[in-house]
């Protein structure tokens, strides 16, 4: 018996076609589509990009300002439960800050970092508080989870968000042996 290449080619390309096509399919329409619309659907937020992987789901928001952001990721976590399973959530907001925002954050910097350092949360809202008698308008706001301190810093219609690791990143200098 001799095996035709054509028709056994063609049968393995079509089948992995489908099974690829299926699964892309199911991907798209029943995980990655339904959570961007519920996480579209939340306060604050105008978009929503999402990137769903086995092992974790990146999420670019726009938000409006004033937004709040530790909140806003705990209702993600909870009501995105049965898409986001026991993968990662990273969240990566877009940066629309005016340059007064940009500015008190080069100032507040430091000292939040050393806090971040020393564990001592406290003494980010300590900063925060002095921020907000600093300048005039702009309110100031932490809070915190498990994994990340979630700062939101507003003046007017600007809002400047920023999410601090607890746990530091390593930054690949390696000590001495």
């Amino acid at each position: 018996m001799k095996l035709r290449v054509g028709p056994i080619v063609a049968s393995v390309a079509v089948s992995a076609l489908l099974l690829f096509g299926g699964w892309f399919a199911y991907r798209h329409w029943a995980v990655e589509s339904p959570f961007e619309h519920k996480v579209n659907a939340m306060e604050g937020v105008r978009s929503v990009q999402t990137n769903i992987t086995p092992k974790q789901v990146e999420l670019k928001l726009d938000l409006e300002p004033g937004t709040d952001l530790g909140s806003l990721v705990q209702q993600i976590e909870r009501e995105g439960g049965k898409w986001i399973g026991s993968r990662e959530v990273k969240v990566v907001v877009e940066d629309k800050a005016s340059e007064k925002l940009n500015d008190l954050w080069d100032k507040a910097l430091f000292p939040i970092a050393q806090a971040m350092e020393k564990k001592e949360y406290t003494d980010i809202t300590t900063t925060l508080d002095e921020l907000q008698k600093q300048a005039e308008g702009v309110s100031a706001k932490a809070e915190m989870d498990e994994n990340n301190v979630y700062i939101t810093l507003t003046d007017g219609q600007a809002s400047k968000f920023v999410i601090l690791p607890r746990v530091p990143q390593t930054l690949g200098v390696w000590p001495n042996a």
